[in-house]
């Protein structure tokens, strides 16, 4: 069974709190549980970490490289100028999905540019928690890949 990581940045601790017509009602717990619920079906074990500490979260992205076989990141804001976290996954040689749950490029300009993006598989934005999901699937596609012939 793959195993990956859900690495959470700065805030989405408040969840189902901080600006719920953005972001919904459910808790990082709830979805925590519906997102390892799905990934289960899917064959995947997924494991939530989350911090407002931008080294904390560095050391995390760097625990990828040897424990999982990939990882989803929601960073936050730090999506956006933390090279450190951008070089962290760089130096994974692991495939990442970066999430968001808004649609950030129908938001502030600032949230528009993100510095992680260049070193993940793939940018998944604006479904709500459902992008975790969707992360998780596409993850499962780059781990274990099916052949499709056509």
């Amino acid at each position: 069974m793959s195993e990956i990581l859900v690495i959470n940045g700065p805030n989405l601790n408040m969840l189902g709190r901080r600006e719920p017509e953005i972001y919904g009602r459910l808790t990082l717990s709830d979805i925590e549980k519906i997102t390892q619920s799905h990934a289960a079906k899917i064959g995947m074990k997924c494991i939530f970490f989350q911090s407002n500490i931008e080294g904390e979260i560095v050391t995390a992205i760097q625990s990828v490289k040897d424990k999982y076989d990939g990882a989803i990141i929601n960073a936050g804001a730090y999506t956006h100028y933390s090279y450190a976290l951008r070089d962290a996954i760089a130096l994974t040689d692991k495939p990442f999905v970066e999430v968001h749950m808004s649609n950030v490029f129908g938001r502030e300009d600032f949230r528009h540019k993100s510095v992680i993006s260049a070193v993940c598989s793939g940018v998944i934005c604006g479904f709500g928690e459902n992008v975790y999901t969707l992360a998780a699937d596409a993850l499962a596609s780059i781990i274990n890949p099916v052949k499709i012939e056509v």
